[in-house]
């Protein structure tokens, strides 16, 4: 018998990168990120103040918000006297306070430390009565 040769080319090595310990890094990255994404703190936003603004009517219903968040409203042709309000009444305040003129604007006046979901609750209450013309007061740039 002749001897057998074997022309065997042993281990080949093999030139590609291996991806899966790659892509299991990465998704392990994308389950921490996003487990942790809900948990930062939003950071302060700054809000631009308006540098000019346009005249204010006449005859407006305005709807001030205090520190602690207590209504109180003054009518038009008033400004000097107010009623405080609570969110309950609030709708029917406002419509008397307007003297059946749905044109008679709506300016609400918020401290700057109120939270802004009470400002939003109180648009909110306002827009869901019908109330038309509902604008927010703002202090003019320096």
């Amino acid at each position: 018998m002749p001897a057998m040769v074997s022309r065997g080319r042993g281990r080949r090595t093999i030139n590609e990168i291996n991806m899966v310990p790659f892509i299991d890094v990465m998704l392990v990255l994308l389950i921490i990120f996003m487990v942790t994404a809900p948990l930062i703190t939003p950071s302060n936003i700054d809000l631009p103040s308006v540098g000019k603004a346009s005249k204010q009517p006449d005859r407006v219903v305005q709807v001030v918000i205090g520190k602690d968040e207590k209504l109180e409203l003054r009518r038009p042709g008033k400004p000097e006297e107010t009623q405080s309000i609570h969110q309950a009444g609030l709708v029917a305040a406002v419509r008397q306070a307007q003297d059946g003129d749905d044109n008679n604007p709506v300016v609400i006046s918020a401290d700057r430390n109120v939270k802004y979901e009470s400002v939003v609750k109180v648009m909110d209450a306002l827009q869901r009565a019908g109330i038309k013309r509902v604008g927010l007061s703002v202090q003019l740039a320096p």
